[in-house]
């Protein structure tokens, strides 16, 4: 009798479940969702990169966060209930948005299942946190990539060593980085508005920062605001104005979180927007656009002629060898890859951290400084690099398949860094 009692209970507990998910709706599950995230950001320091939804929910979580088993066993209740939500009811849009919060909710699985001590190997852990599966090809493969780079930066000693010494003569002197940086983000951000409407009042503010293991970060306050640190550890050279001005600034992180508060927190009630976990495919798309953004806003020549014309001249700097520099960088982007080697070999103990960094200095040609801080890198982010390389391939692939001209280009990258982009959707 005691049995039937308890078969009873389960079989009505079961039909409560059942009749909850059968109610359930994509709000509600989202608002779960950053709740969850929240205290999985009070279990792991960093893992939150952005918030900025109610702040109720925060301290809510910071007082009383569950355990890392508890809320593993909450993402998969998640999963589930995502999971029995009928795409055919929903409009493309919200179907886009099942599709995010599905590959979320796998994300943060992964990052528990990480936090519980699981080990996964280089490529799982990058699959289940970012979405994509990398390719890891052997150093040796990047050989002929520094053979041509041989070429660019003739003499003798070891290439990592003439490369670092060629590039020192373009470090911006410190008492002109502010100036230099702030005219380079402002170019950013003036040739992004002409081809984005960025929302009204969005703005930022710059530091300078040091002891880091990365060379720039925009954190994401909300109300269209970021605040975008650069690290000062190491020299810094004239093409990271550039560089860093697009991929914090315009059209990278800043108008991409901007964007998603505005048309998908704000206008759609859409609350997932309002957090972003660091460690999940956000970031490929996060990192892949704004490392991509340079290109766009500085296609051809375009960028030459203006970091001549402007930057060069504010950081007191001599223009002669300017083209041979940008040739050079050019031609290094074929090295990305041998980071993923280089981070996954370290990872998964077939090189210690000495030989990282030799390999470090070899394969992606800089000081042993430079080396050591990318291995900081490795150590903190993990399997994080690959969103870099990979996603810039990615969504370059994606945006230029759109046309060749600017406008179709312009568009095709607004649609990337203000929808629900996973990077599923960059491979159609």
């Amino acid at each position: 009798m005691k049995w039937l009692h308890l078969t009873a209970a389960v079989m009505l507990l079961a039909a409560c479940v059942s009749d909850r998910i059968a109610d359930d709706s994509l709000d509600e599950i989202a608002a779960d969702y950053v709740q969850m995230t929240l205290e999985i950001g009070e279990r792991e320091p960093g893992y939150v990169d952005a918030y900025y939804g109610p702040p109720e929910w925060r301290d809510a979580a910071k007082a009383a966060p569950r355990s890392v088993e508890d809320l593993a066993r909450e993402a998969t209740a998640l999963a589930a209930r995502v999971n029995a939500v009928d795409p055919v009811t929903l409009e493309p849009l919200e179907q886009r948005r099942r599709a995010f919060l599905m590959a979320q909710l796998k994300a943060a699985s992964t990052r528990l299942r990480m936090l519980q001590g699981e080990k996964l190997s280089f490529a799982d852990e990058a699959e289940g946190l970012f979405g994509v599966r990398p390719e890891v090809r052997p150093l040796s493969t990047y050989d002929p990539v520094l053979a041509r780079i041989e070429a660019l930066v003739p003499g003798r000693g070891q290439l990592s060593e003439r490369v670092e010494a060629f590039q020192q003569r373009f470090t911006i002197p410190t008492d002109r980085l502010k100036p230099v940086f702030d005219a380079a983000i402002a170019e950013c951000k003036r040739r992004t508005a002409t081809h984005i409407a960025l929302p009204p009042g969005e703005t930022f503010t710059m530091e300078f920062v040091t002891g880091k293991s990365w060379s720039g970060y925009n954190y994401y306050q909300g109300d269209v605001t970021s605040l975008i640190q650069i690290n000062t550890d190491l020299p810094i050279r004239i093409s990271r104005a550039v560089d860093l001005g697009c991929h914090e600034g315009y059209p990278g992180h800043h108008v991409l979180n901007s964007l998603l508060e505005q048309r998908l927190t704000e206008q759609r009630g859409w609350i997932e927007f309002s957090v972003y976990p660091l460690y999940s495919p956000q970031s490929l798309i996060a990192e892949g656009s704004a490392n991509y953004g340079i290109d766009l806003a500085f296609p051809g020549e375009q960028r030459l002629r203006y970091e001549t014309r402007v930057l060069y001249p504010l950081a007191g700097l001599p223009t002669d060898q300017a083209d041979e520099y940008l040739a050079l960088l050019e031609a290094m982007e074929a090295l990305q890859g041998a980071r993923f080697t280089i981070a996954r070999d370290y990872l998964e103990g077939r090189i210690d951290r000495d030989r990282a960094v030799e390999l470090t200095q070899k394969y992606q040609l800089v000081s042993k400084k430079r080396a050591e801080q990318s291995v900081d890198f490795i150590e903190e982010y993990r399997s994080y690099v690959i969103n870099y390389g990979l996603g810039e391939d990615m969504v370059e692939a994606y945006v230029e398949a759109a046309g060749d001209t600017p406008e179709a280009r312009w568009a095709a990258m607004e649609r990337v860094i203000s929808e629900p982009t996973l990077p599923s959707d960059l491979k159609r």
